[in-house]
């Protein structure tokens, strides 16, 4: 026999060997979820019960937070509207006696705001519950002043047209899967840019219409935050434990209190009625 037909015999043996293909593992293409799913989560795997218990408590929580912070708040729009109507005569009186009393007022409530953050950050329910009912009567005695100018229809008239507007966007933020957050930073931004632009307005400019188009503005801030905020209170819901639910609706409840004021006295500067 020849050397290279020996050769050839030999090459030719070797390729003509049926190729044997590798045959990957049955759940190596599948998505990680699917693969995962099938190997824990089947009927009466432990892995799966307990995490239909924490989505259930989680929801529970969640449900809990959302309906207290709304409750809270509705109690302390009720505080307001009886400071409203009780005590104005008497915070008029004392803002008369005084050159710096309104400045104190105003420092008053800034204090109190920042204390109220501070004891629902230490779950301090008790303290923050207080904080938050001095407030609202502060706010509410502030309002009765306010009022004076104004006709009572036309303000119980501004206040439905605030409760229907904040109740759309409050539902808008419960049910939308859209993450608010831009929306959010840039409302708190307008905050700022509507604050500086009433001081220079009051202090400089004086002017009616300048002071309408920074309510307008005003208006859209607060309906933008209305909904950012009710999304918030969700995710915060996330860090809730039965300890500290009640702190949680609470600082929910202050934040959807001031959307709702705020709101409704850019909306009574714009529609309200004057006497």
């Amino acid at each position: 026999m020849e050397p290279n037909q020996y050769n050839n015999n030999d090459q030719n043996i070797y390729y003509d060997q049926p190729q044997q293909n590798y045959q990957q593992p049955q759940n190596y293409q599948q998505p990680q979820q699917q693969y995962y799913q099938q190997q824990y989560y089947q009927p009466g795997n432990p892995y799966q019960a307990v995490g239909q218990a924490a989505s259930e408590v989680r929801d529970l929580l969640q449900n809990e937070v959302i309906a207290k912070s709304f409750l809270y708040m509705v109690a302390a729009l009720a505080v307001t509207a009886i400071a409203a109507f009780t005590a104005p005569d008497l915070l008029a009186g004392w803002l008369m006696k005084g050159r710096y009393n309104f400045i104190i007022l105003f420092a008053a409530e800034l204090a109190i705001v920042i204390a109220s953050n501070v004891a629902m950050t230490k779950n301090n329910v008790a303290v923050s519950a207080i904080l938050f009912t001095v407030y609202s009567y502060l706010t509410g005695a502030t309002l009765g002043i306010i009022f004076w100018a104004y006709d009572l229809a036309s303000v119980g008239a501004i206040f439905l047209m605030t409760a229907a507007m904040f109740g759309i966007m409050a539902v808008y933020g419960l049910v939308t899967r859209k993450d608010l957050s831009s929306v959010g930073n840039i409302c708190m931004m307008g905050i700022i840019g509507i604050i500086i632009a009433s001081l220079v307005n009051i202090l400089f400019i004086r002017n009616g219409v300048f002071d309408l188009i920074v309510s307008v503005i005003g208006v859209a801030i607060f309906v933008g935050l209305t909904a950012y905020d009710v999304q918030k209170i969700k995710k915060r819901v996330y860090y809730a434990t039965d300890e500290n639910v009640a702190c949680l609706a609470l600082w929910g409840a202050f934040g959807l209190y001031l959307d709702f004021i705020n709101l409704f006295l850019r909306l009574l500067r714009l529609f309200g009625k004057r006497k």
